[in-house]
């Protein structure tokens, strides 16, 4: 039977900021796209992966869609490609919407369909003629989204460091995300913008304090309201506020998801959390009839090589959409078989003996962190679990019985101890290893558990050793 994992992607692809559309019977998958290896956020083109909407386990790669060189502001290449949104166009076009880095202005390019090749149309602008946040006091210009809904078009950006800072020659304001009108022509400003969701420095009393706006919009109409979706101060939760209105007034309404389970199971700490947290950047959509969230974590040990994640998410009578959890399963429509072979980097919950982290992991101490074998594209990457050395755990959510009676791992590295299997509750297995440099294979008696469970290895021992895959038969 066929399967799907998080992340979603193959493994040797590296798509943060997912913003999903359904376009006909397709959902696709636009957002940044990070490289391997890289040593900033965003650096290679914009790419298109895309699913029927009946089958969310077969994901197409589109191809190339937009090259950062076609921004006459970037003709050779220095800015990245940031967080890019799509959408229809009242005249039927595909209109790409995205930030180059820190230049503070918001693109457009232009296609006639979803995932063709995009042209450049212009930049975003005044009647008069002046850029968007080219003139001192607008606000910084980043992340932008988009909603169309007949002829009336509404842009959605900001960007709020706290404490603010001029990252420009021109200053910026950053206390808002804001919302602009646009005109048909999906370039020219239509009025003022609006003030929508409070930065961390002017939430007193707005009902956003501790979730404040910080970068990541996202607009999504959600069973008749208006859902903005954001990354908080924090950076490692998508919020989200309603409003009965495009414009608002918002109202919070919570965290749809953290790429630490911060929030839930009782976890406050970053330092003890189910992974190593970095920003978060994403959106929900309605897909096949079920509403899902879609998300980015980070790998490598730094914050610029970040896989794409899915959950499945509820949307409540009154709007509200209750916090998910991360998993493994992601998008396959329930637990995955209790039987077969698993690559280890599909683990949701990642932890050294000391916890967790914010940001860079420094290589060779006592952090485990999600890596890969291969270069940046390289399609037989052997992604893994690299550096597990004495207390860090592996957890993998969820499986269902099927039978199996036996668990092997592949592991390599030099370590000599042994992985005790649970699901939380009870020992399922102890897997002894013995490893000078070569990649071997390792096995013991299973306990499977009744119903759905989980699987976490906690490595006991000398040394350190990477972890490859895992089987159950």
């Amino acid at each position: 039977m066929k399967q799907i994992y998080n992340p979603f992607l193959p493994s040797y692809e590296y798509i943060p900021d997912g913003e999903p559309h359904v376009f006909g019977d397709r959902v696709y998958l636009f957002g940044s796209h990070d490289r391997f290896g890289g040593d900033s956020f965003c650096m290679n083109d914009y790419v298109c992966w895309s699913a029927p909407t009946d089958d969310l386990k077969s994901w197409r790669f589109e191809g190339v869609i937009y090259r950062r060189t076609q921004d006459p502001l970037n003709a050779d290449g220095s800015h990245a490609l940031f967080a890019p949104d799509v959408c229809r166009g009242p005249d039927g076009r595909y209109y790409l919407y995205y930030a180059l880095d820190f230049v503070s202005v918001i693109s457009v390019a232009v296609c006639d369909t979803p995932a063709g090749r995009y042209q450049f149309y212009g930049h975003v602008h005044f009647p008069d003629g002046h850029v968007l946040s080219s003139r001192a006091g607008e606000p910084y210009a980043f992340d932008p989204a988009v909603l169309c809904e007949g002829d009336e078009v509404r842009l959605y950006m900001g960007y709020c460091p706290y404490p603010p800072r001029h990252l420009m020659e021109v200053p910026k304001t950053y206390t808002h995300a804001w919302v602009y009108r646009l005109e048909s022509d999906m370039l020219t400003i239509r009025g003022e913008g609006i003030p929508i969701v409070p930065s961390f420095s002017n939430s007193a009393g707005t009902g956003f304090e501790g979730h404040e706006f910080f970068e990541a919009a996202s607009i999504r109409k959600v069973e008749g309201r208006y859902c903005f979706i954001w990354s908080s101060y924090y950076g490692h939760e998508l919020c989200y506020a309603l409003a009965e209105r495009p414009e608002g007034p918002f109202r919070f309404g919570g965290t749809i998801i953290s790429n630490g389970d911060i929030g839930l199971f009782g976890i406050t700490d970053e330092n003890n959390c189910n992974g190593y947290i970095g920003n978060n950047h994403g959106s929900v959509e309605k897909i096949g009839g079920r509403w899902y969230v879609f998300y980015h974590r980070h790998t490598n040990g730094n914050s610029f090589s970040r896989r794409a994640c899915a959950e499945r998410i509820e949307v409540e009578k009154d709007g509200k959409i209750p916090q998910v959890e991360m998993t493994s399963c992601g998008l396959n429509g329930g637990p995955l078989e209790g039987a077969g072979r698993y690559p280890a980097y599909i683990a949701c919950i990642l932890k050294s003996g000391q916890g967790t982290m914010r940001g860079d992991i420094p290589k060779g101490g006592v952090h485990p962190y999600f890596t890969q074998d291969g270069a940046d594209g390289e399609t037989e990457a052997n992604a893994h679990i690299a550096n597990i050395k004495e207390g860090a755990v592996c957890g993998f959510k969820y499986f269902k019985p099927a039978g199996a009676h036996k668990i092997s791992m592949e592991v390599r590295g030099c370590a000599c101890g042994e992985f005790i299997v649970s699901d939380g509750r009870a020992e399922l297995a102890r897997v002894g290893v013995l490893c000078e440099g070569e990649a071997r294979v390792f096995s013991a008696p299973f306990k499977e558990p009744q119903g759905v469970y989980a699987l976490y290895f906690r490595y006991n021992g000398e040394g350190a050793c990477d972890f490859m895959w895992f089987e159950l038969e």
